[in-house]
C-alpha cells in the first residue's frame, strides 16, 4: 500500500468511525504484534469506553500486524487514579486520566479543576490543543513521564438531587450532603458550590442516595442516565459547573519505542476517537432532559451568574490560585475566541 492510499484510508476511516457507533471483534495477537494494554474506570456503553475501540480499530487498520490493543474496563487492570503511577513505572502502556489525576502531581495545573473555567467543548479543544495545551502536555510529559495524545469532552456536571428544592444560588445548597469524588480538588469545588462536599466510591452512590445517606451528586447527563441514579432522585439542577475532559495518555516508556509513523497514527486515533466520544456524547445531551422529564424528574434552572461568581471568587482566594501560573487564566480565557 502506498503512503498515499494509507493517508486516503485514513481519512475514509475518520469519517465513517465518527458517523455511528461501532462495535469490534476481538482479533488473535500475532507474536510479533507490540502490544498495548489500556486501562479505564469507565463501563461498557459509555462513550469514552467506546472510543478506545475507535482508537484500537484505527490503530490496528492504520498499521496491520504491528499492534495488538487490548482494552480493559471497570477498573478491573489497575484501580482508578493509580494508572499515572503504573504507567510511570512501566507496568500500563496506556489510560484515561483526569486534570484531577494531573494537579495531584502538578498542583500548578490545578487550575483546569476549577468551575465555570472551560465554557464549552469548542473552548476545551481550542485550549489543550493550542499553545495552552502545548506546554501543559510537556508538563506533564516532563514531570509524571506520560505524553497526551487528545482531550475528551466527559460532558457538562449538573447537580442531581434526592429531594426537590428550591436552588437558585450557592446558599440554597447549605448542608446538602453532595456526594464528589475523594481528591482534595473536587472536595473543594463542592464546597464552592454552597454544598457540603461528602466523598463517597462512584460504586456506592446509587444506593447512598437511596437510603439518604447523602442528599445528592454531580455528573453529566449520560452517566447519570446509565448509572440510573434518576430512580432515586428526584431533581437535576442544571448549574453547568464543569466541562468535564479526560485525556488519553501513554506512557512515555512506551511512546519512545514508537516510531514517527506509528506515533503520527496513534494521535490521529486518540483525536478521532476523542471526536467519536464528542460527538455521541452531545447528542445524548441534547435529548436527556426530555427523558429525565418523563422519568418524572423536576428539572430547574439556578441563576448561574451567582454561582459562578462565588465558584470563580472562592478559587481565585483559595491556595489552589496561588500554585497557576501567571497569565494563565487570560489565556486560558482567550483560547479560541
Amino acid at each position: 500500500m502506498t503512503i498515499m492510499t494509507t493517508r486516503a484510508w485514513r481519512l475514509a476511516a475518520a469519517a465513517a468511525l465518527c458517523a455511528a457507533p461501532l462495535a469490534f471483534g476481538a482479533q488473535p495477537a500475532a507474536a510479533e504484534k507490540m502490544t498495548i494494554r489500556i486501562s479505564t474506570p469507565a463501563v461498557p456503553g459509555d462513550w469514552h469506553a467506546e472510543q478506545l475501540s475507535v482508537f484500537k480499530e484505527y490503530v490496528e487498520r492504520s498499521l496491520p500486524d504491528q499492534f495488538d490493543v487490548q482494552i480493559f474496563l471497570n477498573a478491573t487492570l489497575f484501580k482508578q487514579g493509580t494508572e499515572p503511577a503504573q504507567m510511570k513505572r512501566g507496568n500500563l502502556d496506556m489510560a484515561m486520566i483526569s486534570a484531577q489525576d494531573i494537579a495531584k502531581q502538578l498542583p500548578e495545573y490545578s487550575i483546569f479543576t476549577a468551575g465555570y473555567l472551560i465554557r464549552d467543548p469548542e473552548h476545551q479543544k481550542a485550549v489543550f490543543y493550542g499553545d495552552v495545551g502545548q506546554d501543559y502536555f510537556k508538563a506533564v510529559s516532563d514531570k509524571m513521564d506520560v505524553t497526551i495524545l487528545s482531550v475528551a469532552y466527559l460532558g457538562t456536571r449538573q447537580l442531581n438531587l434526592r429531594d426537590a428544592r428550591d436552588v437558585k444560588t450557592p446558599a440554597d445548597l447549605e448542608g446538602v450532603k453532595l456526594r464528589m469524588p475523594g481528591s482534595k480538588a473536587w472536595q473543594f469545588l463542592g464546597q464552592a458550590l454552597g454544598a457540603a462536599p461528602t466523598p463517597l466510591a462512584f460504586n456506592e452512590v446509587y444506593l447512598a442516595l437511596k437510603t439518604g445517606t447523602i442528599d445528592g451528586q454531580d455528573n453529566p447527563l449520560p452517566t447519570n442516565q446509565k448509572a440510573k441514579f434518576y430512580e432515586v432522585t428526584k431533581q437535576i439542577v442544571l448549574t453547568g459547573h464543569l466541562v468535564d475532559g479526560v485525556f488519553t495518555a501513554i506512557a512515555n516508556q512506551t511512546w519512545n519505542k514508537l516510531n514517527e509513523e506509528q506515533k503520527t497514527v496513534f494521535t490521529e486515533a486518540a483525536r478521532l476517537a476523542a471526536e467519536f466520544n464528542n460527538n455521541n456524547r452531545l447528542r445524548d445531551e441534547a435529548r436527556l432532559v426530555e427523558f429525565f422529564k418523563s422519568a418524572g424528574m423536576t428539572i430547574t434552572e439556578p441563576d448561574r451568574d451567582a454561582f459562578r461568581a462565588q465558584v470563580q471568587k472562592m478559587y481565585l482566594e483559595s491556595e489552589f490560585s496561588k500554585e497557576w501560573p501567571q497569565g494563565l487564566l487570560d489565556r486560558i480565557n482567550a483560547a479560541g475566541s
